[in-house]
């Protein structure tokens, strides 16, 4: 890595800080893309790139991706080499109440992102999707050929999209670029909203956590360290391929109530349970089929769930007590 000149778009957030401090501490330069969208707080955000701005391997430009000469300009300056595009509008139900701001920033962002690139010369792309559109399809585990026709959210649709812009995009100008579909992504860092962070919290201050549906919606948690080596691979891999998309998840999906358990053991408390309807846009299941993955990128998840959870608590608790929360 040690010629890579690498932008990291989203490069605050959970996953691209985490994949900037990969990139950094392989010799790459990284120029970290963020415009600090309000979703969560701020204050998170500066937290996460903390260690990465005492590195002289690490830039931040402060600008929104959809202002494409803009994203230019930078990349110009900063001589990309090569682009790892996370940034996005996240999360499945905030999509449904808000589809248009969703479609703009992810959709365009991301043609906007590749168009960039190609201006700038850059040797590839590797983008990341989202094992949210496989809806609810019958057939697990997920593979990468099963039809993808049917995605259940606004935030599905996108990413479906995505992958669509970034085909035709290499159709026409040859960038070789990957999509990523990234299954439930833990460890710490993760979005504040998110379950396992947020149960985390609410257990251990004592406070109920609700549950959606009866306790059997399972997902394919994967653990932070393992994304961001199936990223890495990714980058590395991507010329050989085109355009190509891979699964990265876990490979053991687990059930709500499971999960819930497990961090109630983790924390030591008894979660206080609240129980709700499944909400709109939820898909029932998830689970990565890694054939490709594994065998084209050697990817291979190494953290088991509650391995996990354990480490992100341990990241987690003492920032609780600080808060006056634990």
């Amino acid at each position: 890595m040690n010629n890579e000149r690498v932008v990291v778009t989203g490069a605050a957030g959970f996953i691209g800080s985490h994949v900037c401090e990969a990139l950094s501490a392989r010799g790459a330069s990284v120029l970290g893309v963020d415009c600090f969208d309000p979703y969560y707080a701020r204050a998170i955000k500066e937290d996460n790139l903390c260690r990465l701005r005492a590195s002289d391997a690490f830039a931040l430009a402060e600008l929104d991706i959809t202002r494409t000469d803009e994203l230019i300009a930078a990349m110009r300056g900063f001589g990309a080499t090569g682009v790892i595009h996370l940034a996005a509008k996240a999360g499945v139900r905030p999509s449904i109440a808000d589809p248009v701001g969703y479609a703009i920033a992810n959709v365009v962002g991301t043609q906007s992102v590749l168009s960039a690139s190609s201006a700038c010369g850059c040797s590839r792309v590797v983008c990341a999707s989202s094992s949210s559109l496989y809806g609810n399809n019958e057939k697990v585990p997920f593979s990468e050929g099963d039809a993808v026709e049917h995605p259940i959210s606004p935030y599905a649709s996108t990413k479906r999209s995505c992958e669509l812009v970034g085909f035709t995009h290499h159709h026409l100008t040859g960038l070789a670029i990957s999509m990523l579909r990234f299954f439930t992504v833990f460890g710490p860092r993760q979005r504040p909203d998110l379950a396992i962070s947020l149960f985390l919290g609410r257990i251990a201050r004592g406070e109920p956590i609700r549950m959606f549906g009866d306790g059997s919606m399972s997902r394919d948690f994967t653990y932070i360290d393992d994304i961001v080596g199936g990223v890495l691979r990714a980058y590395e891999r991507t010329p050989g391929f085109g355009y190509r998309v891979w699964n990265l998840g876990g490979d053991h999906p687990m059930r709500l109530d499971e999960l819930i358990a497990t961090i109630g053991e983790v924390v030591g408390r008894e979660p206080i349970i609240e129980r709700a309807p499944m909400q709109a846009g939820d898909v029932d299941r998830t689970w990565a089929d890694l054939t490709r993955s594994g065998s084209e990128l050697g990817y291979s998840p190494k953290t088991a769930v509650r391995e996990g959870i354990e480490r992100q608590w341990a990241w987690m608790e003492p920032r609780l007590s600080l808060a006056g929360g634990g």
